[in-house]
């Protein structure tokens, strides 16, 4: 198993743990309308956009270079977009929710849901620090695309591999 494929699994199990209390979080709002704050409901959904972005759209780089499809989505430059994007989104959902929460609850004070959000920003944390793996990853693999001549549009899995 490569560093990739290792990265993609660890990754993809908090991913899907990551979509399904942000999920719950937001299921939980829309209904009983009881977050403590419309920006604590509002930074939950956009976490759950990130959890959706990520599960959904993380395969298919995989499938499309085990598949061949689509040369486009196959290059180092189609994965350095992708896992910048998701960077940014998951810096940016893990600080928005740290803040609202003030950088986590105390449970004994009797918070709704404090446990969930609690799990919900220490995910997210985890989820930016194995994405930042992962970018450190791809971008390796894009500088030495290029310094082999293949540049940005080479594929990212050299043929001869």
């Amino acid at each position: 198993m490569t560093l990739h494929n290792l990265d993609a699994v660890i990754s993809s199990d908090f991913f899907i743990l990551q979509l399904a209390i942000s999920a719950w979080l937001t299921g939980r709002y829309n209904s009983r309308h009881n977050f403590l704050s419309t920006t604590e409901r509002d930074r939950v959904r956009f976490l759950l956009f990130c959890s959706i972005w990520t599960t959904f759209l993380s395969p298919i780089f995989p499938a499309v270079l085990l598949l061949g499809w689509v040369k486009v989505l196959s290059s180092v430059a189609a994965h350095v977009i992708f896992m910048f994007l998701s960077w940014v989104f998951w810096l940016s959902g893990a600080a928005a929710i740290t803040d609202s929460l003030g950088g986590g609850l105390d449970c004994d004070l009797g918070f709704v849901y404090c446990g969930q959000l609690n799990a919900l920003e220490a995910f997210a944390w985890i989820e930016w620090v194995v994405l930042t793996l992962g970018f450190v990853f791809v971008m390796v693999i894009a500088v030495r695309a290029t310094q082999q001549g293949e540049g940005y549009r080479g594929p990212f899995v050299p043929e001869s591999e």
